[in-house]
Parts: C-alpha cells; sequence; structure tokens
C-alpha cells in the first residue's frame, strides 16, 4: 500500500450480512450524486497521515486483544436532512476511547468529542424527504444485534476512501 498524504479514517467493519443490509439501504435512499462510499461506521474523521505506523500499531494490538464486541441497533436518528441507525456498542465505544487517549495531540475538535454511533442511510436531502423516510423506517425498527467484525482504517481521497487495511477482532 502506497503511504499518502491524506487524512485517514478509521471505522468498526460490520459483519458481511449487516453490511449488506446497510449498504442496500443506503444506496436505495441516499442521492446517487453523493453517495460515493459504502454503509460504515465511523470511529475517527481525520487521524493524521504522518501517524500511520502509531495508529496501525494500536489498532493491531487491540484487534488482537480484543473479542468482536457486542452491538446493538438500538434507535432510528432523523439527522434533518437525512436518516441514521444508532449503534447501542459500548465495549466498541470503550475501544474508541482507549485510542482517543492513545492518540492524545494528534485529533481534531470533532475527534475530540465522544462520538454517537451511527450508521447513516440518506443525507443531503430535504427535510420532508427525510420525514418521510424516517417515519417509512419507524413502522418497521426494532432493536436487534448488530455484527462488528473488526477495525479498518482508510485514506480520504477527493471524497472518496481508499482502503489502508483492515484488522477482525481475534480476542476471546
Amino acid at each position: 500500500m502506497e503511504r499518502r498524504n491524506k487524512p485517514i479514517i478509521m471505522t468498526a467493519l460490520m459483519g458481511k450480512q449487516d453490511f449488506a443490509w446497510a449498504d442496500r439501504l443506503r444506496q436505495r435512499h441516499y442521492p446517487p450524486d453523493r453517495n460515493r462510499i459504502g454503509a460504515h461506521i465511523t470511529l475517527f474523521h481525520h487521524l493524521p497521515p504522518q501517524a500511520l505506523d502509531e495508529i496501525k500499531s494500536a489498532v493491531v494490538t487491540l484487534t488482537t486483544i480484543m473479542p468482536k464486541p457486542e452491538a446493538t441497533l438500538s434507535r432510528l436518528i432523523h439527522l434533518g436532512n437525512g436518516v441514521a441507525y444508532r449503534l447501542h456498542a459500548p465495549e466498541l465505544l470503550d475501544l474508541r476511547m482507549e485510542l482517543a487517549e492513545r492518540f492524545a495531540g494528534l485529533l481534531v475538535a470533532q475527534d475530540q468529542q465522544t462520538p454517537r454511533l451511527h450508521i447513516t442511510v440518506q443525507n443531503k436531502v430535504n427535510p420532508g424527504e427525510a420525514q418521510f423516510l424516517f417515519e417509512q423506517l419507524s413502522e418497521e425498527f426494532e432493536p436487534r444485534p448488530f455484527a462488528i467484525r473488526g477495525i479498518g482504517l482508510h485514506y480520504y481521497v477527493d471524497g472518496l476512501w481508499q482502503d489502508i487495511g483492515a484488522w477482525s477482532f481475534r480476542g476471546r
């Protein structure tokens, strides 16, 4: 993998079936001209590329010892101009907070905040369209388990993501 001087994005990787479900919803409801990446769960939005070795080392260490975190799709979120699913995953959030402590001094303001883990399936639409989808999805929504299988790193390159690597949780 070629090193790039582009921001690094860290995501939680979904299980195959859950990713397929979320990505189908995103393809169906996200404006096609703005839907340039697949469904995702962002942990960090902008890590410095100069710290790639440190970031990878931390991810490898933690995914080697940590088991797959338990997660639940807990509710729908109305974003004003879109809709997302809220993810309740305390162990994943703890991992993210541990990484934030390790990366202190490297984080942009957005990544210094405690994130609301979510999966966006619609964004950048008018409020009426978002409200309609929110109501439609709310009718059938029930909280359910959601699989998280690992951590991914990606370069942010002109609105697209270029994969750096993916590491599965292997702990017991």
